[in-house]
């Protein structure tokens, strides 16, 4: 694929008009109350995954309206003393697999919780072990457009929550630092990341990498790939629904989290990249932190090269020397 967005010179004064709805901190703040209202921690129970450098439990915490949501929780084996933790959120279509599947975090030296989404798993990887409860009309395949002519019945709407509520679960796990918790992800997993820190309190560090849900009304405009597609195709069929949809799209778009964002923050963007467009990127880099007292450090790392892949190992490691900055090891 051709370079087919903004130069990148643009990209660098890309600013959108937020698209916002008047209850939207109402309507969040309405959503994590509920949510809240359940003792965090549902299961904690320690998991032979065969690896003798870290040691694995298995967690499910109380997500969306107290239902269940599983996890890894990983750190380094035979350290006793408090960690720091990262919180890792998945890509679109994968759950969190097997133990012992991602290590990049607790062999770097920190505590790791690896939320499963919710409904998914059965697309890439070695599945998922969550289940939504919560059916939906009428949607194309896939997630996107489940509930999706209604916000409080949108899919995403639980699935931001389980994000957030996956923070206070692991500041609720034995090990953990609670003043020192970061969240990281990829394409879906980085929007997750990104509501996330506009959603919970006191984090310390934010990665997003190529990710999803930003600039919805143009990332719709511009891209023909799913995600992004599956919002057309539903439009294609439900012809004339669209102000609905765009309305439910508006609680979700990291655009309208990431300006209360506070905490230093790492995103990565991938010039060449149809299915998170940079400049969709660019419109929540741009935006991350403006409505924040002080304004956090925020750092993009651009690949004029790569699709979807983004920088894949480069970029990790540029993530790993930032959360050392913020996290301490």
């Amino acid at each position: 694929m051709a370079l087919f967005d903004m130069p990148l010179e643009r990209l660098r004064e890309y600013v959108p008009d937020p698209v916002v709805p008047a209850d939207h901190a109402e309507f969040w703040s309405g959503t994590l109350a509920v949510a809240r209202e359940h003792e965090v921690l549902v299961g904690f129970e320690r998991v032979d995954d065969g690896l003798h450098l870290v040691e694995t439990f298995d967690v499910t915490f109380a997500g969306f309206d107290g239902q269940p949501v599983r996890a890894w929780y990983t750190r380094p084996a035979g350290v006793d003393a408090d960690l720091p933790a990262v919180v890792e959120y998945l890509g679109y279509g994968r759950g969190r697999g097997l133990p012992g599947e991602r290590l990049t975090f607790p062999v770097a030296g920190w505590a790791h919780l690896l939320m499963d989404s919710r409904g998914q798993g059965g697309q890439y990887g070695t599945g998922g072990d969550t289940p939504d409860p919560v059916g939906s009309g009428p949607a194309a395949p896939g997630f996107v457009t489940r509930g999706i002519l209604d916000p409080h019945d949108y899919y995403y709407r639980r699935l931001v929550t389980d994000a957030v509520r996956a923070v206070d679960a692991v500041r609720a796990l034995p090990g953990v630092r609670a003043d020192r918790v970061a969240v990281v992800g990829s394409s879906q997993g980085g929007g997750l990341a990104l509501a996330t820190s506009g959603l919970a309190e006191g984090l310390a560090a934010v990665s997003a990498s190529v990710p999803f849900l930003c600039d919805l009304p143009r990332a719709i405009g511009l891209t023909d790939s799913d995600p992004y597609g599956e919002v057309v195709r539903f439009l294609a069929v439900h012809r004339g629904r669209e102000a609905e949809v765009m309305r439910t799209l508006s609680y979700v778009d990291t655009v309208g989290h990431v300006r209360f964002a506070s905490a230093p923050a790492l995103f990565a963007a991938a010039l060449h990249d149809t299915i998170c467009p940079p400049s969709t990127v660019f419109a929540a880099f741009n935006h991350y932190g403006a409505l924040a007292p002080t304004p956090p450090a925020k750092r993009i790392e651009v690949f004029g090269h790569n699709h979807h892949e983004g920088g894949e190992g480069y970029f990790v490691r540029a993530q790993l020397d930032f959360l050392r900055e913020h996290l301490g090891q």
